[in-house]
């Protein structure tokens, strides 16, 4: 039997970049805040020293910052007339466990996404017609505005310490910057980061295409800084160890040295732990949450933690997972279309092209996870024509290095053995001579793209594991062929030796790894038919439960989701503790 335990104000489930920032703003402003990790307790000097944190082998292939998938995975399958079966390693994404989360591992690129976005549905239809959008294509507008996001937009960008150059300031463009991106009040907290020669010819070929290349914005710190909250950031150090690593010169934005430990500074703020929530409880009524129930995962102790307001601020596919099991709201059919809870799951689609040169040497182990520079120009830019192609959404594209690390990096040419002395020689002559073009794109959601239930695995502790059900439509295929097209003609420009090119991904699998930007599940919107939870990520169904992260959004863009991961997060701290503390209720 579970130990109830005293109430507080508020239970977090989870400590990344919003359970981190929902226990600052909500300690701050008074309220008794209890924050719930089921990973490891991760510091900086503990976790992430050099040479620790240096281990390719550990970190890089073995994911040791990641969810162990032997206690809780999903199962997998890419329509519902398949059998799902259990992912049993981490490969297309690798969601993060521990303090700090995935916000401890990711590379740090960060974007604002714009009303392109936050308005999909109403902005295509006004210019392509509503038969434009296929009628499986379940987008729907976002119930927020980007002038309504943008200062919290700004506030995470300088919690973070995020480095770039702005491409238009209220109104005016900047020269240097991303031309299409959305009006920001100011330049970014930092400058770019220095770049490098690969960089620089992807910028080079770019411009001569008629593009318009600039710095990729990430957080990554390219000085020495100070955030507003007092947290102090190194200089970043080019090692090449950003994706899949914690860094050590606390270079890289992360919650585990920024929001998390001011929380913790405040006595109203308490962390715990190696301890997994299994369950959101509800009142006799279901109108309301009650608190959490959670095992100590150390010494298998049941407990119930009463709270007068539940958070979910977990990895985007386990707060789905937990609004699943705790049976909040109705679960999404895609037959009937009936129920939200699952419903819009989202993934990202890309392609990529290998360069290989006899003349170049880039030095790919001094590098960053963002000191690329990317164009814009068929994503964000909305005099781009989509109906020439037939999709909906887009592609960005950038050039550069993102490391060179000594076991997971290994460019070779097509054709190239796999394995053996033909495969060796390969990798020590191309090393420091191939460089890389790649490409993010959008995903639509789609009717049957959707998470449920799986009827048959259980996961550790007993419970259904979550199934996911997904792959690419033709929307995708599309978009894919396109942007497959533009990379390898940059790529021929380049003039390199040879060239893996760029290819359409027309089927989703779960290897390898493409990105950890999982979205939907959850999503936001104006009113409770055609959404989980209203602009504030407050939930319909009980309004004293509000549900953060990537699960919240309607569709995948092309960008990175953190940003608007983190605007939304200050942006719903700061509806409850200045709305609803006073006035608890729908804040719609």
């Amino acid at each position: 039997m579970a130990i109830k335990l005293k109430e507080v104000d508020v239970v977090l489930v989870g400590m990344g970049w919003t359970g981190g920032i929902l226990a600052k703003e909500l300690s701050e402003a008074g309220l008794k805040v209890v924050g719930l990790e089921r990973g490891a307790m991760r510091t900086t000097a503990e976790d992430f020293s050099v040479p620790r944190i240096r281990d390719d082998l550990r970190f890089g292939s073995r994911n040791d910052l990641m969810q162990n998938p032997a206690v809780d995975t999903l199962t997998i399958r890419n329509n519902p007339k398949q059998d799902a079966l259990p992912m049993r390693r981490l490969g297309s994404f690798l969601p993060g466990q521990g303090v700090g989360g995935a916000g401890s591992h990711w590379n740090g690129i960060t974007w604002r996404w714009s009303d392109n976005e936050l308005k999909v549905r109403t902005l295509y239809e006004e210019k392509y017609g509503k038969k434009f959008i296929p009628d499986d294509m379940t987008i729907q507008d976002w119930g927020i505005s980007y002038a309504e996001l943008e200062p919290y937009y700004e506030k995470f960008e300088r919690t973070a310490g995020v480095s770039g150059k702005a491409g238009n300031i209220k109104g005016v463009v900047q020269k240097g910057g991303n031309r299409f991106e959305a009006p920001r009040a100011n330049e970014y907290a930092l400058p770019p980061l220095k770049s490098t020669q690969a960089g620089l010819m992807f910028a080079e070929a770019a411009e001569k295409a008629g593009y318009n290349p600039f710095p990729r914005p990430v957080a990554n710190a390219s000085q020495a800084y100070t955030n507003p909250d007092g947290a102090k950031f190194g200089a970043c150090q080019y090692c090449g160890f950003c994706e899949r690593f914690g860094c050590e010169s606390n270079a890289k934005g992360s919650p585990h040295f920024t929001v998390i430990p001011i929380a913790m500074r405040n006595p109203n703020f308490e962390l715990r732990t190696n301890m997994w929530v299994t369950r959101v409880n509800k009142d006799s009524t279901g109108k309301k949450v009650t608190g959490v129930t959670y095992i100590n995962t150390l010494n298998g102790e049941e407990f119930e933690q009463p709270a007068g307001m539940v958070v979910l601020t977990a990895y985007a596919i386990n707060n789905v997972h937990l609004m699943l099991l705790s049976q909040i709201g109705q679960p999404y059919d895609p037959v009937s279309q009936k129920g939200l809870v699952g419903k819009n799951y989202c993934y990202q689609t890309g392609a990529g092209a290998t360069l290989f040169f006899d003349n170049h040497h880039f030095n790919p182990f001094m590098s960053t996870g963002g000191s690329n520079f990317g164009i814009d120009d068929f994503h964000a830019n909305w005099d781009f024509d989509r109906a020439k192609h037939g999709y909906i959404g887009g592609a960005t594209v950038g050039g550069g290095m993102t490391n060179g690390r000594p076991i997971t990096y290994r460019p070779v040419p097509g054709g190239t053995p796999q394995w053996g002395t033909a495969w060796k020689a390969a990798t020590a002559k191309w090393y420091n001579s191939a460089m890389s073009i790649g490409s993010s794109g959008s995903v639509m959601a789609n009717r049957y793209n959707y998470y449920d239930l799986d009827p048959t695995y259980k996961n550790a502790f007993g419970q259904p594991m979550m199934r996911m059900t997904f792959d690419y439509k033709e929307n995708e295929h599309k978009m894919g062929k396109h942007v497959a097209q533009v990379i390898n003609d940059l790529a021929k420009s380049m003039n390199p030796v040879s060239f893996n090119p760029a290819s359409v991904r027309t089927s989703w699998t779960v290897v390898p790894y493409q990105s950890t930007h999982n979205t939907g599940g959850t999503i936001m919107g104006a009113s409770p038919g055609n959404s989980v939870v209203n602009k504030y990520l407050q939930s319909w169904d009980c309004h004293n439960l509000f549900i953060m992260g990537a699960n919240v959004f309607p569709h995948n863009a092309a960008y990175n989701p953190t940003g608007p991961v983190g605007a939304l997060a200050y942006w719903a701290a700061d509806a409850i503790k200045n709305r609803y503390v006073k006035n608890p209720g729908m804040l719609v």
